[in-house]
């Protein structure tokens, strides 16, 4: 179990080492990372890395409606790292032209000033479903809102990311002091025992396990994510490098997801066909529960919200500019 309330120190860390491997990479790729690669038929050649989790469903379903072949692409999609903010490695040398991550995961390296950009957005947080993640307490718990975190122990499945950001930012929201919050890191599949054995107060839990907690009896609080309208949650990314040299196959890219996810958000049948084949998750729960809802469009006047008060949490070394994190040709709005 890992606790603390300020993770910052380690992550500047692990992104120095990142760094630094990448600065070898690159050395021993001669520095072309860059090359648009063609297939047999002229088509041009793009592997992509994907969570292993959730949302890459789009990503898919472009590879099987046609929308890549189409745009003259010849895309292999790749199950990426297990924790997405290591795939940057993977993109900066060249061995993959685009990767997925979440938010809170890309605006670490961009206020490490990684040469990485958002090409487009996947999944927004939105009031147009039901909360697939949120606070769960035992129903015998005292608390009863997100200011009575005050003093408690919260499991969560990573210090500094996405989760710890929303519960704080939630907690600051009603008029609490997210400092007086403590969190632990635990096993996904843990968290629910965490909370019905007392081991934690409270838990912020996610997906089917996010599900599965209710149904055991935990109550919940508030609706998660989704009390941050347009807060991003997935994306992906791209280097510097790549786009100024392949901007034309890039936006055909982007195009082609963004087919996939208006195929996707009426379709939800072929979402569960490819969760089905490519999570762990049990069928019958995926037939059980609505798919996601898919969104390209990156809000960004509620990302800089995320990244004002991430800063402000400590969870963020510092305040990157928007032209440090969004592609000139991705889909925004807003502004700073």
């Amino acid at each position: 179990m890992e606790t603390s309330r300020n993770p910052r120190r380690r992550t500047l860390l692990a992104l120095a080492a990142v760094t630094a491997t990448l600065s070898l990479a690159a050395t021993a790729c001669g520095g072309d990372a860059a090359g648009e690669a063609k297939s047999a038929d002229g088509k041009a050649k793009v592997t992509v890395l994907r969570s292993n989790g959730a949302i890459f469903e789009p990503l898919y379903i472009a590879e099987q409606q046609g929308y890549f072949k189409d745009a003259g692409l010849d895309v292999t999609i790749k199950a990426g790292a297990q924790d997405t903010s290591q795939n940057a490695p993977s993109v900066l040398n060249g061995e993959a032209q685009f990767a997925m991550t979440d938010s809170s995961g890309f605006l670490k390296s961009a206020a490490q000033d990684m040469p990485l950009r958002i090409v487009t957005g996947l999944q927004s947080a939105t009031t147009k479903t039901a909360p697939t993640d949120g606070l769960l307490v035992k129903k015998s718990s005292s608390i009863e809102s997100f200011s009575d975190l005050e003093g408690k122990t919260v499991g969560i499945s990573a210090l500094g990311g996405t989760i710890q950001f929303i519960c704080e930012y939630l907690v600051q929201q009603d008029g609490g002091d997210p400092k007086k919050v403590k969190f632990v890191a635990l096993p996904t599949t843990s968290l629910t025992d965490a909370a019905t054995s007392g081991k934690t107060d409270a838990i912020f839990s996610f997906g089917p396990f996010y599900a599965a907690a209710r149904e055991s009896g935990l109550r919940t609080i508030g609706n998660g994510m989704n009390d941050l309208p347009g807060m991003v949650q997935g994306v992906l990314f791209s280097s510097q490098k790549y786009l100024a040299s392949n901007g034309d196959t890039a936006k055909k890219f982007i195009d082609a997801v963004a087919k996939a996810i208006t195929y996707a958000n009426e379709n939800p049948s072929a979402v569960k066909a490819i969760d089905k084949k490519y999570t762990q998750v049990p069928a019958a729960y995926i037939d059980k529960h609505d798919t996601n809802y898919y969104d390209k469009n990156l809000d960004t006047t509620v990302m800089r919200t995320v990244i004002t008060k991430m800063h402000e949490f400590d969870l963020l070394d510092k305040e990157p500019k928007d032209s440090a994190i969004y592609w000139d040709q991705a889909p925004t709005s807003g502004g700073e």
